[in-house]
C-alpha cells in the first residue's frame, strides 16, 4: 500500500485513508438509491439502473485509485440525472434510449477535449481570482446540500407560481418548477429526522472541532446510533432482501448497451429535423459534466496541494489523470446503462477527514462494490448522519474568499457571483457560468477586453447557448 500509493509522501496512512473513504462513501451512497428511482420514472427498470449506477462508480472511482491515485470517488450525478429524466425525456420527449446515446457522445466529447488538451487549456485559462471563488463556491454549494439534506428549510411557494411536469405526475413524481416567488425559510424544530440533524450537527463540531482522529466517520455513526434510538432509523423498516441479485442482472440486460443500439445512436440522429434540438441537449449535458468534475477538482485539491492547474509537476499530471478517469467513468457508464458518471463532490468531505491519496478511493470502489450484496446496510446511514459533515466541511472551505480583494470591485463581482451563485443556483456549473461571464462583462466595461483569455470568450458563447437553448427547447 506505501509503496504503490506513496502514503508517507502525501502525508497520510493507512488508517486515515480507510477512514476517509469510508467518509465519503456514507457522504454520497444515496445515489444508489436516488438514482434508479429516479431514472426508473422514465421506464427503466429500477435494478438493472442499480447494477449500472454501481458500475458506473466502481469504474470511475478505481480508475480515480489506480490511474490518478487522488482520494476522488465517482458516480451518476445528482443534476444531471434530473436533466436527464425531467427535462430530455419528460420535457424534450426523447426516449431513455436517446438519452442514454446523448450521454455516451458527452463521454467521446470529453475524450476529444481531454486528449487535444483543450480541457487542460480551460482550466489553465481561469484566472486566479476565480480558481479561489470555485473554491470557496464548492464550499457554499456543499453547506447549502447538508443544511437542505439535514432538512433545516422549508420552502413556501405561491399559487399560480409554480408548475408541474411530468409522466409521474398522478403518483407524485412529477417535476414541480416555481418561481422566484418561492421564499426559503427555517423548518420548525419538532420533528424527529429535524431534531437528530441537530444533533448530528452538535456530535460532529465536538468531534472536529477537538481534532479527534477519526472524528467524522466517529460522527457519523454516533449520529446513527443516536438516530435508532430516535425512531429516525427503523431497523424493523429495514428491507434485508432489498436487492435480488439475479433480478437485478436480468434488469441489467435491458439497459446495458443499449446506448450503442439502434434504439440509441441509431434512432437519435435518424430524423434531421430532430438535430438542432439533439445537438442543444448534448451541449447542456457535455458543459455541466466538463465544469461540475473542473470545479470540483480545483475546488477541493488545489488548497491541500493534491492538485495543481499549472506547471508540469506532479500535482498538474494528477489533474490530467483525473479528467481522464471521469470521461472513462462517463462512456462506460452510458453503456452500462446510467446517466453522466462525475466527480463528486462529496469526496471534499473524505479530503476533509485526511484523504490523500487513491487508497480513499481504492476503499470507495470497494464499498460501491460490495454494497450490491449488502445495500441494506448502507440504507441504515440517515442522510441527517452525513450532512453535518458536508456544512462543516463547506465552512471549511470558505476559507479560499480572504484571497479576493473585496474592496477592489472588478474582482468581488465575479467572485460573488462565482462562489454564492454557486450556491443560490445550486448547480456548480452555473455559478462558473456566472462568473466567467460577469468576469468578461467587468474586462470589457474597464476597457480591458483584450485582457481576457480567449478560451473564456468561447467558454462565454457556450453558456450563453446553453441558457439560449434551455429557455427554447
Amino acid at each position: 500500500m506505501e509503496k504503490f500509493f506513496k502514503l508517507k509522501e502525501h502525508g497520510t496512512d493507512v488508517r486515515t485513508e480507510v477512514t476517509a473513504g469510508l467518509t465519503t462513501f456514507f457522504a454520497m451512497s444515496y445515489i444508489l438509491f436516488v438514482n434508479p428511482s429516479m431514472l426508473a420514472q422514465t421506464g427503466m427498470p429500477a435494478q438493472g439502473v442499480f447494477l449500472a449506477t454501481i458500475i458506473g462508480a466502481v469504474v470511475g472511482t478505481l480508475m480515480m485509485a489506480f490511474y490518478a491515485n487522488l482520494p476522488y470517488a465517482q458516480a451518476p450525478g445528482m443534476g444531471l440525472n434530473a436533466f436527464f429524466t425531467y427535462t430530455v425525456v419528460f420535457a424534450l420527449g426523447y426516449t431513455w434510449q436517446e438519452a442514454l446515446a446523448m450521454v455516451f457522445i458527452c463521454g467521446i466529447i470529453s475524450l476529444i477535449i481531454t486528449v487535444t488538451k483543450v480541457r487542460k487549456m480551460i482550466i489553465e485559462s481561469i484566472p486566479t481570482t476565480l480558481k479561489s471563488a470555485i473554491s470557496a463556491g464548492i464550499g457554499v454549494f456543499l453547506a447549502y446540500v447538508g443544511i437542505k439534506n439535514a432538512g433545516f428549510l422549508k420552502f413556501s411557494v405561491d399559487p399560480g407560481t409554480y408548475t408541474v411536469a411530468g409522466k409521474g405526475a398522478a403518483k407524485g413524481l412529477a417535476s414541480i418548477t416555481a418561481s422566484s416567488a418561492a421564499t426559503p425559510g427555517l423548518v420548525a424544530f419538532n420533528t424527529p429526522g429535524v431534531i437528530l440533524a441537530l444533533v448530528g450537527l452538535a456530535i460532529s463540531i465536538f468531534f472536529i472541532v477537538r481534532g479527534m482522529r477519526g472524528g467524522v466517520i466517529l460522527s457519523i455513526l454516533a449520529t446513527t446510533v443516536v438516530g435508532i434510538f430516535m425512531g429516525v432509523v427503523d431497523l424493523g423498516k429495514v428491507n434485508w432482501a432489498a436487492t435480488n441479485l439475479s433480478a437485478s442482472f436480468g434488469d441489467l440486460k435491458q439497459v446495458f448497451g443499449v446506448a450503442l443500439g439502434s434504439k440509441g445512436l441509431g434512432s437519435l440522429f435518424s430524423d434531421p429535423s430532430r438535430i438542432p434540438g439533439v445537438l442543444m441537449a448534448i451541449l447542456a449535458f457535455s458543459l455541466t459534466d466538463i465544469f461540475d468534475t473542473i470545479g470540483t477538482l480545483i475546488g477541493t485539491g488545489e488548497k491541500v496541494g493534491i492538485i495543481a492547474t499549472t506547471g508540469d509537476n506532479n500535482e498538474s499530471k494528477a489533474l490530467d489523470r483525473a479528467l481522464y478517469s471521469d470521461l472513462v467513468a462517463t462512456t462506460i457508464g452510458a453503456v452500462a446503462g446510467t446517466s453522466n458518471v462525475t466527480t463528486y463532490v462529496e469526496s471534499a468531505a473524505g479530503i476533509g477527514a485526511g484523504g490523500r491519496t487513491g487508497l480513499t478511493a481504492l476503499v470507495v470502489a470497494a464499498l460501491f462494490a460490495v454494497s450490491s450484496f449488502f445495500s441494506p446496510l448502507v440504507s441504515i446511514v440517515p442522510t441527517q448522519a452525513t450532512a453535518p459533515i458536508l456544512i462543516i466541511v463547506g465552512v471549511m472551505m470558505l476559507s479560499n474568499l480572504k484571497t479576493v480583494k473585496w474592496d477592489d470591485l472588478a474582482e468581488a463581482i465575479p467572485a460573488f457571483f462565482t462562489s454564492i451563485f454557486m450556491g443560490f443556483s445550486y448547480s456548480i456549473t452555473y455559478g462558473i457560468a456566472a462568473g466567467f461571464i460577469a468576469y468578461t462583462l467587468v474586462k470589457i466595461f474597464k476597457g480591458q477586453a483584450k485582457d481576457v483569455h480567449f478560451i473564456l470568450w468561447i467558454l462565454d458563447i457556450l453558456f450563453i447557448l446553453n441558457f439560449v437553448s434551455l429557455a427554447i427547447l
